[in-house]
């Protein structure tokens, strides 16, 4: 049913809740899996010219969260037994890089964790997650914690 599932992960527990469902998925399905992690290098645009100092430190702090939370999950579907694809991907927002990726790669199901947020926070942050739901074609499977 699901040939290439897509798990994007941000290195939260919520992340790595959605990582064993899709262990349980590929394993019942034979499913291939990329887990991708999305950068956004741009996060602060319009904040003014200071920001510019800051890019660089920026990319590599995110480049290390990236790795680290890419690896995380690399490893959890080893320990399944689950062969795994990754990558770490930079898109202007993590929404769309999720959309996009699950498009060029031609994935049929997104599996996916969720903070959860609500009220001010949820205005503040964002939905990365909501917005996935949104903008792709593709089954979404939201994992709460």
């Amino acid at each position: 049913m699901f040939k290439h599932i897509l798990v994007p992960v941000d290195g939260s527990g919520t992340a790595q809740l959605a990582v064993g469902k899709a262990i349980g998925l590929a394993k019942a399905f034979g499913s291939r899996v990329t887990v991708i992690y999305v950068i956004d290098p741009y996060p602060f645009t319009g904040v003014g010219t200071d920001f510019a100092y800051g890019q660089a430190e920026y990319l590599s702090a995110a480049t290390a969260e990236a790795n680290a939370a890419v690896k995380t999950a690399k490893d959890a579907f080893a320990s399944a037994t689950v062969t795994v694809d990754t990558s770490v991907i930079e898109a202007h927002t993590i929404w769309r890089g999720v959309v996009e990726a699950g498009v060029s790669l031609q994935a049929d199901l997104i599996v996916m964790g969720s903070h959860g947020r609500s009220g001010l926070e949820k205005l503040m942050l964002g939905s990365v997650a909501q917005a996935v739901l949104s903008h792709t074609k593709l089954p979404v499977l939201v994992v709460r914690d």
